[in-house]
């Protein structure tokens, strides 16, 4: 990328949500606005701020270029970020305090310390409430290393200065939803989508209240409704929101539809972008612990996994990758193994208990079920669930975890193993009585466990 120097004739512009700009060039605010209004909407043009960087150096331009590249979510992604963090600190001096509190907590996620990049962020919110894009990326963080408050506080604190903002709506949705307040997350997301029909992570909170709850049906004809919507997103909000229509018709014991969502909506947009492909093997784990024969679809998806063998970005992702090349018969799934422990007692101070404790037996437990141990597949990940929030994730995202841990509960078939299943399933199914596939593997315990009775009913 070529060097470019600051004019002497900075200016200062305003986004679309008010807050002033430190910007060397005029032809840079459509960009900035596309970036700022993309990245709160979801939308692809968030990207296109990309071509401003190349001939502005203004510092919130070049922050807002590494955040792109940050997003990557791969083992590169911090290197392709340097130079764009290290253009902004060289220019940060003339920079509002908004924007030099940007640089400096994109700067804390890039060196990996993930506590003060939220605190940071928090700090934003409490200063600057119509940084949007602060809040966003506040949220991602808390996310990713469990902290369901967090999202929610940051929400919150903005709410009363941006209530106009649609999004603002959404974002506090999913808060609420982490936080298990379903009552003010339906509202909120209705709220939102009754500013602007297309909101797709109103859409998408709404779905995990449904989906929570066990209004199966009336799920997944809301999602289906706004559809249409999901045009001009990038390639994480479209195929996540169709990952959660798929969900509901698993549920609903509809495999095959949910099989034909995963191969025209789910995998196939960006098969090289980290949240493409957890969402793929999350959505074919699900389908084979369902009954769905996936065919050779694992071969497809295990190519795209073989770059991220030594990627370490979230211990959430990593867990995902491993499973998908472990169930495609991979050897790289020990390879990846292998490096998860040597890179676990070394990871960033804010998130090392999180791949320690949580994601290095949680990867064997994972690899041991993909390969048929279902005794290492029990050990393992009966001792990392209880802790599994530490590494992010929703709950329908981490109820995979479970779900495996549950198929090798039963497929041990032990008095002692079928009891703990009994015990998950039908706290489960009282939660969903929609699910005809909870309610097939409840009656199937229940027979193994000679209470025909019971498995009649269910």
């Amino acid at each position: 990328m070529p060097s470019v120097s600051p004019p002497s004739n900075t200016v200062r512009h305003a986004d679309s949500l008010g807050n002033p700009l430190t910007l060397d060039d005029a032809a840079s605010l459509p960009l900035v606005d596309d970036f700022v209004m993309g990245f709160i909407s979801s939308e692809a043009r968030a990207v296109n701020l990309l071509a401003a960087t190349e001939r502005d150096p203004s510092p919130i331009v070049q922050a807002y270029g590494a955040t792109l590249h940050l997003f990557a979510e791969s083992r590169e992604a911090v290197a392709n970020a340097r130079p764009f963090l290290a253009r902004a600190r060289e220019q940060a001096a003339r920079a509002t305090p908004r924007e030099q509190r940007y640089i400096a907590a994109i700067e804390a996620w890039a060196d990996g310390d993930i506590a003060r990049a939220i605190a940071l962020h928090a700090e934003q919110a409490r200063e600057h409430p119509r940084d949007l894009v602060s809040l966003k990326l506040g949220q991602y963080h808390c996310f990713n290393t469990g902290d369901c408050p967090g999202m929610l506080r940051l929400a919150l604190a903005v709410l009363p200065h941006a209530a106009e903002v649609p999004y603002v709506h959404g974002m506090a949705a999913f808060g609420y939803e982490q936080c298990h307040l379903m009552r003010e997350a339906e509202a909120s997301a209705r709220h939102a989508i009754a500013l602007c029909r297309k909101e797709p992570w109103a859409h998408h909170a709404l779905a995990h209240v449904m989906l929570t709850e066990g209004r199966l049906a009336e799920g997944l004809a809301f999602m289906e409704s706004v559809s249409d919507t999901w045009v001009g997103l990038n390639s994480f909000m479209v195929t996540h929101n169709w990952w959660h229509v798929a969900l509901f018709l698993i549920d609903l014991g509809r495999g095959d539809e949910a099989l034909a969502v995963y191969d025209r909506h789910a995998w196939g947009v960006v098969k090289e972008y980290s949240q493409d492909q957890i969402g793929a093997v999350s959505l074919l784990a699900r389908l084979e612990l369902a009954g769905v024969d996936v065919g050779d679809r694992w071969d497809d998806v295990a190519t795209h996994l073989l770059q991220r063998q030594a990627d370490h970005v979230l211990p959430f992702l990593d867990l995902q990758y491993l499973y998908g090349l472990a169930r495609a018969g991979r050897p790289e799934a020990d390879t990846l193994l292998a490096n998860i422990e040597a890179f676990a007692p070394h990871a960033p101070a804010s998130t090392r208990a999180a791949w320690q404790r949580v994601c290095v037996p949680a990867a064997h437990g994972l690899r041991a079920h993909a390969r048929g141990d279902l005794t290492a597949a029990i050990d393992g990940l009966g001792t990392a669930l209880p802790r599994m929030i530490e590494i992010g994730g929703s709950h329908a995202q981490r109820d995979l975890f479970e779900q495996v841990y549950l198929d090798a509960l039963v497929r041990s078939g032990t008095e002692a193993t079928l009891t703990g299943a009994q015990g998950i399933l039908q706290q489960q199914l009282n939660g969903q009585p929609e699910s005809l596939r909870l309610r097939r593997q409840a009656a199937e315990v229940y027979r193994q466990l000679g209470l025909p009775e019971i498995a009649a009913r269910s």
